[in-house]
Order: C-alpha cells, then sequence, then structure tokens
C-alpha cells in the first residue's frame, strides 16, 4: 500500500496537542503552525480521520515548490502524476488561498491550478474533450505562502469537529473538537468527576464522555476518502472502523455532569447525548452555578462560559465570573479550566491563574485560564 506525505490541520493554539495525538497513535510528527506533518498509507489517513479529537482534518500533500510566475505554478503542478490520484471521472473543484505572495489572485491561482491538472489528466487518459468530472468527489487545496505552494487533497469532506451527534445547539456553540481540546489540556482522568457548570447544548461533557470510554470521535461518521474506490481496497473501510470499535471501553463508570441555567439548553444537550449514544454517562441538570455545590474532591472543571461579546450583557457575566471563583476557590483539590475572550477575568474571579494559554474559538482569541488542583492522595488510596 502506498506511503503518502499527510497533514493534520488545526486551529491556531492546539497543534501540540494534535501532534501528541498522532504520536499516540504511532506515527511520526512535526509540528507547524495550524497543521502537523506525518506519513502512512490509506488505512493510516481512515484511521487518523476516525480518532484525532483535536484536528480539522487530514489531508493528503500532492505537491510542494516554490512558485513566483503563474507559468512555474501551471509547469510545476502539471508535472505531477495526478493521474495516480484522480480516475478519469473524479470531481476535482480546486480552492485556493494566498499569504504574502507574488501571485496574490487568488481565484487566478484557482483556475490555472485547474487547468494544469486538466491537461495533465487529459494527455494521461489521452481525452481529447472536456472530462466529465460526475464521479467521486477529491476536493483538492492550492495554498500559497510567501511563494511557497502546498497542493493538498482532503481526506475527510466534511470537518473532523463534525462528529454527527450535535442534532442541535445553542446560540454560541464551541466546536467539537475545541471542546476535544479542552477536555484533554485538563488532564481529567475518566475516575475523577468531571463537571461543565455551563454545558450549553452538551458538547463539552459529551467529548469527556467520548474521551473517558476510548471512543474513536469519528465512529459514527462517513470520510470522503472512503468513496475513493480507486484508493481504497474494497473492505478496508470497515476493517479500520472495526479496529476502532474494538478499543472502545464500555464497561468503566464515569462521573460526568453538565449544568446550564437555561432548561432549554439541558434538553438540547440530553437530545445530543441521546445521539452519541451516551444517554447514561452524563448526567444534565438545569442549575445556576451559584447554586452547585459538592462534597467530591480531586475533580476537574471545565467551562466555556459566556463572555462580552456573546449571549450576555458585561455586567451579568462578570457577576457570573465573580460567583465562580466565590465557589471555586475554596475547592482546592479541584482543577478548573475556564475559556474566555475576557482578558479581565481573573480581576472578577478573584484570583490569578496558575496558567493561562491562548486558543482561537473560531477566529476569536480566547484564553484558557487553568487553576491547578493539589490532589487529596489520602482519598486517591482510599478508591484503590
Amino acid at each position: 500500500m502506498q506511503t503518502y506525505q499527510l497533514i493534520a490541520t488545526a486551529a491556531a493554539g492546539i497543534e501540540a496537542l494534535v501532534g501528541k495525538e498522532l504520536r499516540d497513535l504511532g506515527y511520526e510528527t512535526k509540528v507547524e503552525n495550524g497543521r502537523v506533518r506525518f506519513q502512512g498509507t490509506m488505512k493510516d489517513v481512515i484511521r487518523t480521520n476516525l480518532w484525532l479529537r483535536t484536528a480539522d482534518r487530514v489531508k493528503i500533500i500532492v505537491g510542494e515548490f516554490d512558485a513566483c510566475s503563474f507559468e512555474e505554478l501551471f509547469d510545476r503542478t502539471e508535472s505531477i502524476a495526478w493521474e495516480n490520484l484522480l480516475p478519469l471521472d473524479a470531481k476535482f473543484p480546486v480552492e485556493g488561498k494566498s499569504h504574502n505572495s507574488q501571485l496574490h489572485n487568488v481565484p487566478s491561482v484557482q483556475a490555472i491550478t485547474k487547468k494544469a491538472i486538466v491537461q495533465r489528466l487529459s494527455n494521461a487518459y489521452h481525452r481529447r474533450t472536456r472530462l466529465a468530472e460526475s464521479g467521486a468527489t477529491y476536493p483538492l487545496e492550492v495554498a500559497i505562502n510567501k511563494d511557497h505552494v502546498l497542493l493538498t487533497l482532503d481526506t475527510s469532506g466534511a470537518g473532523l469537529f463534525k462528529r454527527g451527534y450535535r442534532k442541535n445547539k445553542g446560540g454560541a456553540p464551541l466546536k467539537e473538537n475545541m471542546a476535544a481540546a479542552l477536555v484533554m489540556l485538563a488532564h481529567w482522568f475518566p475516575d475523577n468527576p468531571f463537571v461543565d457548570p455551563v454545558c450549553g447544548s452538551g458538547t463539552i461533557p459529551i467529548e469527556a464522555a467520548l474521551y473517558g470510554h476510548n471512543i474513536a470521535p469519528g465512529i459514527n461518521r462517513s470520510f470522503i476518502c472512503e468513496q475513493w474506490v480507486n484508493l481504497v481496497p474494497d473492505g478496508l473501510s470497515d476493517e479500520v472502523h472495526d479496529e476502532a470499535d474494538a478499543k472502545a471501553i464500555y464497561d468503566i463508570e464515569l462521573d460526568i455532569h453538565g449544568y446550564d441555567i437555561d432548561q432549554n439548553m439541558i434538553d438540547i444537550a440530553q437530545e445530543n447525548s441521546r445521539a452519541a449514544g451516551l444517554t447514561h454517562d452524563i448526567q444534565f441538570k438545569q442549575l445556576a452555578v451559584k447554586d452547585w455545590h459538592t462534597s467530591k474532591v480531586n475533580g476537574v472543571i471545565v467551562a466555556n462560559p459566556p463572555y462580552g461579546e456573546r449571549l450576555s450583557d458585561e455586567a451579568s457575566v462578570h457577576e457570573l465570573y465573580r460567583q465562580m471563583g466565590e465557589l471555586y476557590r475554596p475547592m482546592t483539590t479541584w482543577s478548573k479550566y475556564i475559556l474566555t475572550a475576557d482578558m479581565e477575568f481573573e480581576k472578577y474571579y478573584g484570583a490569578k491563574a496558575t496558567k493561562r494559554r491562548k486558543l482561537y474559538n473560531g477566529a476569536l482569541r480566547t484564553d484558557l485560564f487553568q487553576y491547578w488542583g493539589k490532589k487529596d492522595r489520602s482519598k486517591i488510596k482510599a478508591l484503590q
């Protein structure tokens, strides 16, 4: 089976997490801005699409070169053996982007790239008429940065954050892969309590449950590469899905709770958890932040509360932060991870974070304010 040069794309700030996921899966990686490079066969392509919790997409690198003129772009693109990837009837839309490059007109870049591929395929398949493009879709991208061209083939189709369980959402949903990133950054162990006090449509608790059960996040969806009969051997996709399903740990009991002040959001969260097959793994309840109390220890709180730019007015948001601080500060064995775009969060929370990490929720700059708890070791020993 052929080995491909691959990249897993990622939101700014979580590339290192994607790299760790890939290394945990057994791949050698090179982490770059917005992506992680690795190598693999088509089986690895399907496997990483299934398993990567924090990545956006998995792409095959088709070509990489420098180009400062449209002639160079055409010639270098046309020299690639596209017939090894694209069958005669392939539909191959070409998206484009360009930054800090001499070839800055994106529509022209796309058109020249497409023309070069058409010429290559027409010659390879001995076609004098227009290519039909009536078969499976092979989404291509030409990305130019500082005159360096990267030609890629998207194997994912819909973004990997689309797990398939979100049947409904609230007013400001967090993408599933960003929610998974927050769970991973919290260093949560499945034998400890996990709480999202402002759970909205339930994305963070659901991602925690998938992680806790070691369920592949893409297990209930398909990927565009699975339609490529010329590249994917018959039965390979089923084989990889079966291998992933066999690794799930369903018999572990999880202590995951999601709360929200809005009963409508709790109803949506429950609907989404049912769609994910996690009805009995997460307890959702309508409850205000200030009304929650617990005697449990060594837990983790992960929250994406509303911030000034979304859903609520500034005064009520700051009051929410104050309530969080008042309630959470005495909980010294609990770790708290709170994502917000409000850079004054610590002021209203009433304590300086142990660590801050810059993340992007879409195009919005946010910070993950981390308050690390000190584990009660006596409780851990008592549970063993």
